[in-house]
């Protein structure tokens, strides 16, 4: 575990937290679509990596309380980007699928955002590409914790 009281691992977190932010709002800039939010991205994401999921489990993985995540599906759901079907065990319940439309839309805006990322790595060397290519697996790890 990290000792932030340590010069040398509070330096790297800090350096860590500081590009993290950095690369993300730069990588938030390559939207595809600007219409939509990105925590409306992030739910779409969710769908996508994720499979069909109800709205309080949407909820849950987005870390939004239950009536945010019913106003962010309702909205996807008008612009053609969900659809709700009846959850197959429990009548009360919906289950939010993405579309195909939506599939579609997180295709491109992934393939944007990997050029741009693969551009930026263009100005690496070597050895600063290999340290990144074994970064990334930790990267997704914290990620996701």
């Amino acid at each position: 575990m990290p000792d932030l009281n340590h010069g040398d691992d509070a330096a790297a977190v800090n350096s860590l937290r500081s590009a993290v932010m950095r690369l993300s709002r730069r990588l938030k800039h390559q939207r595809v679509d600007e219409s939509l939010s990105p925590t409306e991205m992030s739910v779409l994401g969710t769908l996508s990596r994720c499979g069909s999921a109800t709205p309080g489990e949407l909820a849950r993985k987005e870390h939004v309380q239950p009536p945010s995540m019913t106003r962010i599906v309702a909205l996807l759901e008008a612009k053609g980007l969900v659809r709700l079907e009846p959850h197959p065990e429990d009548r009360r319940q919906k289950v939010v699928t993405q579309t195909e439309q939506a599939e579609a839309m997180l295709e491109e805006s992934r393939r944007k955002r990997n050029a741009f990322l693969a551009n930026l790595a263009d100005g690496l060397d070597e050895d600063e590409w290999a340290k990144l290519r074994a970064a990334a697996p930790v990267l997704e790890k914290l990620a996701h914790l």
